[in-house]
């Protein structure tokens, strides 16, 4: 079983503070993600930015997208985006444009979706989602859980590759044992540290034991 990436991201208020982190973590991590946040406040130059910092890096574009995919996406891919993510709620003639222009779509997954939904994103060329714990669920004191597991697992039988992120920290990271997670999307967990080349690489490590 391949041993699932790590990507860090970035929702820092400024382009230089995350900057600044990534030219620490974003030579350990797999995946340089331009955060929601980050691309409200910096826009596309974040976006270019990073891939400046790491040409051979992969760059996600976190955009979110709930409509105008084509342009959303071009915008992201012609700033040097590899990866986008589009909103559950989007619709699928939303996704289908943003894949035509950008092939690494990723659907982030939140309250708006179901299988049947799902089953549609396969049939339009979807290979990507991202299973969300988010910020507000995670402050309002829900946890990983057999629950998680369970749809990520659907997901992968599906045929999709699947991320997962939201206050994951190195305790997470076993409950996905001998499941082929994608990828491992960390953010405050590695950016709100002091030294985050050392947290960004405790996580590798933590990976590491679990896949090979």
């Amino acid at each position: 079983m391949r041993k699932p990436n790590l990507q860090i991201a970035l929702d820092q208020n400024t382009l230089a503070e995350a900057a600044r982190i990534a030219h620490f973590a974003g030579p350990i991590v797999d995946i340089v993600e331009v955060g929601t946040i980050l691309e409200l406040q910096a826009g596309q130059e974040a976006i270019s930015v990073l891939r400046a910092m790491f040409p051979d890096k992969i760059i996600a574009s976190d955009t979110k997208c709930a409509d105008a995919g084509s342009t959303v996406a071009q915008n992201s891919k012609d700033a040097g985006a590899d990866l986008m993510t589009v909103i559950d709620s989007a619709t699928v003639a939303t996704m289908k444009s943003a894949k035509s222009v950008l092939d690494g779509i990723q659907v982030e997954l939140y309250s708006a979706w179901d299988w049947d939904r799902a089953a549609q994103w396969k049939e339009i060329g979807i290979e990507q989602v991202i299973y969300h714990q988010s910020r507000d669920a995670l402050l309002a004191g829900e946890v990983w859980g057999e629950k998680d597991l369970n749809i990520v697992k659907k997901f992968i039988e599906m045929g999709f590759k699947v991320s997962v992120t939201g206050g994951l920290n190195l305790d997470t990271i076993k409950l996905f044992e001998g499941v082929p997670v994608y990828t491992f999307i960390a953010g405050r967990a590695i950016t709100g540290q002091e030294d985050p080349a050392a947290a960004a690489q405790s996580f590798q490590d933590e990976i590491k034991k679990y896949w090979n």
